[in-house]
């Protein structure tokens, strides 16, 4: 393969070739994940700047311990432990807890229909009214995530808004699938409880 062909080769491949010596396909990589590990950091952490470092760390990470990688693994799920970790001992070290900034558009898929609910109280309208309500709503569903014990904020966001899998989220949290199942499905009775306490309750 062509050095001048590295943007098109897997993460797989990348990975590989940075392990025997190849040492720009470290930087292919870096760039590809840049914007989607950055925006996964943003929001599990709601500050721009940890963000940075988390993901700086990262990727420090993967350089040293690239040789530890199990080529059996796809690489994506990897670097989401990798950064998850990292993050939450950033957390740790600075004694909080992750503050999450939710304004990123979702992931495209995931597993199951419990995205349903999130969908639905975060979708926007068309006429300026209907903006300004979808523009509360957001707000709320914002205020209930932030509101979630860790365990249940993180498979929210990776399942949710980064569109992980369930196997890659039970991966990079290792735990079972059917934990991750169970956990988005306490996340989302949460949610809905927050929203109908929030919005459906009749005024008094």
């Amino acid at each position: 393969m062509l050095t001048d062909d590295l943007s098109r080769w897997s993460d797989e491949d990348l990975l590989t070739a940075f392990c025997r010596g190849q040492r720009e396909a470290f930087g292919v990589l870096v760039r590809r994940y840049e914007r989607e590990l950055y925006g996964y950091l943003r929001r599990y952490l709601g500050d721009d700047y940890l963000a940075d470092d988390v993901f700086q760390n990262t990727f420090l990470q993967v350089y040293q311990k690239a040789e530890q990688y199990d080529a059996s693994r796809r690489v994506r799920p990897w670097l989401y432990t990798i950064a998850t970790n990292q993050a939450v001992d950033a957390l740790r070290r600075q004694n909080r807890h992750a503050a999450i900034s939710l304004d990123q558009t979702a992931g495209e898929s995931s597993d199951g229909d419990w995205r349903s609910l999130l969908e639905l109280l975060e979708a926007s309208g068309g006429d300026p009214l209907e903006h300004l309500l979808s523009e509360e709503r957001r707000v709320l569903v914002r205020a209930a995530v932030d509101q979630l014990p860790d365990f249940l904020r993180q498979v929210v966001i990776l399942a949710y808004y980064q569109g992980l899998k369930y196997r890659d989220v039970a991966n990079i949290l290792g735990i079972p699938v059917g934990t991750v199942k169970s956990r988005l499905h306490s996340a989302l009775l949460r949610l809905h409880e927050c929203w109908s306490v929030s919005v459906l309750a009749p005024d008094r």
